[in-house]
């Protein structure tokens, strides 16, 4: 399943990535503009200055910030930072079958509230019932495997205790690891960065929650799921 950007990506090198949100981007022209950077992690080993990046232009006049910063080159590798093309790519390439091991529903539903205070990113329904998933984002490598999460999140491992909770009320429940990059043989919770995740992790796998580790091919045309990777846990 590939998603295509809607219109030419913007060439530059990447000054500064600071306060989270905001990168400064030197273009071809010499002019320094400042990105959104909509990847709220720690961004480990994919923000170092000077490395060659793509933006996309916003058609919307009124946006504070005209750039979104789409992807970093890492040693001939383009890896996708851009957290919010994920959930759109996952959930097209179920509606297109591309995912097989989450065929067969009829209806997808996103932003689903699961909790009080929480919600998962797709609900799958159909003849056989329910499917929770919850997607991440992944850009972080050690040795070539990659890991999540590049940071602390204790947002991220209340999802899995909210999949964990559903698997057993008797629903089947997913997460999707969509990687970024193309220099990655197998998958695996980031121990030393949050080891707390990696334990929720295991006890999630434990407890029949599916793990689904796939690599997308990113370019500055598009990006596209490829294959499913190992999990090693």
């Amino acid at each position: 399943m590939r998603m295509l950007f809607k219109s030419r990506l913007i060439r530059g090198t990447l000054v500064q990535r600071y306060k989270r949100f905001l990168a400064d981007v030197r273009l071809a022209t010499g002019e320094i503009v400042t990105a959104h950077c909509t990847n709220t992690g720690s961004m480990l080993g994919c923000k170092e200055p000077g490395s060659v990046v793509y933006l996309s232009l916003s058609p919307n006049k009124g946006r504070k910030l005209a750039y979104t910063w789409e992807m970093i080159q890492i040693k001939r590798s383009w890896i996708g930072i851009n957290t919010l093309h994920p959930n759109r790519l996952v959930a097209e390439a179920i509606e297109a079958g591309a995912i097989p091991e989450l065929r067969g529903y009829e209806v997808i539903r996103r932003e689903v509230k699961v909790s009080a205070h929480s919600r998962l990113d797709l609900c799958l329904e159909g003849n056989s019932g329910c499917c929770y998933v919850e997607v991440k984002n992944v850009t972080a490598s050690f040795n070539g495997a990659a890991a999540f999460p590049d940071a602390v999140s204790e947002r991220a491992t209340k999802h899995l205790k909210e999949l964990i909770r559903l698997k057993r009320k008797g629903h089947r429940a997913a997460i999707v690891f969509v990687v970024q990059r193309g220099d990655c043989h197998h998958f695996r919770p980031a121990d030393e960065i949050d080891p707390e995740y990696g334990r929720w992790l295991r006890r999630a796998v434990k407890a029949g929650v599916e793990v689904l580790p796939y690599v997308a091919k990113v370019t500055p045309k598009g990006i596209m799921l490829t294959e499913k990777i190992e999990t090693k846990l």
